[in-house]
């Protein structure tokens, strides 16, 4: 399958130091106070002008106005060329990655021999884009539900690390009147080679090579690229069908897939609503793993980070998650829904625990879903999430009954997946239409939530840190 075209975006026109070769040039043969007028009237330059020449302009006067030396002069020079074209580099590296957004044609599908298939599940292979050259396909599970009339909502359905294309994932959203796909993003199939090993089908992509490892590669060679290719071809194949009603076709994704899933959103916004699951943005800081891989990894600051993208996403979203979770902390997933455009709610389940049947067992996204199909939009609203001193106030609206309300808090400090965290009383009141709960903190409260209960469905205020008095 052909790659998409690249559409034409805004330049970001931000400021990138990573050649450092030139800093060292510049380290050595500029005198430190000229370096510091150099890098102010840089940014400037960079900022308020669209072109080079301009920007050199300005080096050229402040070299000019210092007695800079001509190495020192040429250095700058070579820098701010080097800079403004790593800008504009990462900027066009985006709008390729925006670009997958026109895989709105269905790809071509077949059956996938070998696997047992029944009158409402099959299994598929379906066309994704070359990779080195050569063509490649997804492994998938397709379902309907049994018992329908008319046309049904669907969801798209992505794992975790070390997962697959689960066909009782798919089972699961059948049973509750949705289509599904559940797709397979790493080249394999639901068939194991080993106890702990999936294995690959004959026309495979990239595998994923750790945490964003690949990025020397092409970006049209690289997992992440194809992983969201995968997801928006598999939504453009579901919506296809004549049983599926293409308005009502939504995404989840769990782990590796919520990161896929909180990407895919800004590029795909024919998605009706969106479910991702402990995965965010904002994680080349993270005290964890995570941070540790992507802390020096440039190009997922610029190009792979979520953040990029989720302001772009309109649709409904739940993000769905626990505050225990040890790859996946509360203050990156907090910045990733702050950072979309669309109305979202948050479901943190203590005691969760990380896994894609962790995910597909609760209640919360089915009901979500339900909501956003049937009605219009979800079935909770949340409309603030103040602190008032010691107190927190959750605002919230409900076309369910709501029951209870309960403070989670932590007076720990660092990574939210470390810390401990514990339930306290919190009251619930209804005020006209609106529904406000409130609890007190305690003592040396660093971060919390309020939890709102209806029946088993939990709906959660956004992730607080509280500002320490001194």
């Amino acid at each position: 399958m052909r790659r998409p075209r690249k559409d034409v975006v805004q330049r970001d026109k931000r400021f990138y130091l990573s050649q450092t070769n030139l800093l060292f040039i510049i380290n050595w043969t500029v005198p430190i106070h000229v370096r510091h007028i150099i890098n102010h009237r840089f940014n400037v330059a960079t900022f308020a002008r669209r072109w080079f020449p301009s920007a050199i302009h300005a080096l050229v006067s402040v070299a000019t106005s210092t007695r800079c030396s001509a190495p020192g002069v040429l250095a700058s020079l070579l820098l701010s060329v080097a800079c403004v074209a790593d800008a504009d580099d990462f900027a066009s590296k985006r709008a390729d990655v925006l670009a997958l957004g026109q895989l709105t044609q269905p790809p071509a599908m077949m059956d996938a021999e070998g696997f047992e298939r029944t009158e409402t599940i099959r299994p598929i292979y379906y066309d994704a884009l070359d990779y080195e050259g050569r063509p490649t396909k997804v492994f998938a599970w397709l379902g309907l539900p049994s018992n329908r009339s008319g046309k049904v909502p669907g969801i798209v359905l992505v794992h975790g690390g070390g997962g697959t294309a689960f066909r009782q994932w798919v089972e699961k959203w059948n049973e509750k009147g949705f289509a599904a796909i559940a797709i397979a993003h790493e080249g394999q199939a639901e068939r194991r080679e080993a106890p702990r090993k999936w294995a690959k089908h004959q026309w495979p992509g990239p595998p994923r090579a750790g945490h964003y490892q690949d990025v020397s590669k092409p970006l049209q060679d690289q997992w992440m690229y194809h992983a969201l290719a995968d997801t928006i071809l598999a939504n453009s194949l579901l919506r296809s069908l004549p049983e599926v009603d293409q308005d009502k076709v939504g995404v989840m994704g769990v782990s590796w897939g919520g990161v896929i899933t909180s990407t895919v959103m800004g590029i795909d916004t024919r998605f009706a609503f969106t479910i991702p699951t402990y995965g965010c943005g904002k994680m080349a800081d993270v005290d964890n793993h995570w941070g540790a891989a992507l802390g020096d990894n440039t190009f997922y600051r610029q190009v792979w980070d979520p953040l990029h993208y989720l302001p772009n996403a309109t649709m409904p979203t739940l993000w769905f998650s626990w505050p225990q979770d040890n790859h996946f902390p509360l203050d990156s997933q907090a910045a990733s829904y702050r950072a979309m455009s669309g109305e979202f709610l948050v479901a943190l389940l203590p005691g969760m625990r990380h896994s894609t049947a962790a995910a597909w067992n609760p209640p919360d996204s089915y009901a979500f879903a339900e909501s956003v199909v049937n009605d219009g939009k979800p079935w909770c609203r949340q409309m603030g999430t103040q602190m008032n001193g010691t107190s927190i106030q959750f605002t919230l609206s409900s076309s369910k009954p709501l029951d209870r309300a309960v403070l989670i808090s932590t007076t720990d400090t660092g990574f939210t997946g470390n810390r401990t965290w514990v339930e306290s009383p919190a009251s619930l009141t209804r005020e006209g239409e609106h529904w406000v709960a409130t609890a007190d903190l305690p003592e040396h409260t660093t971060s919390c939530f309020v939890n709102v209960k209806s029946g088993n469905l939990t709906i959660s205020s956004q992730y607080v840190e509280v500002q320490q008095r001194p």
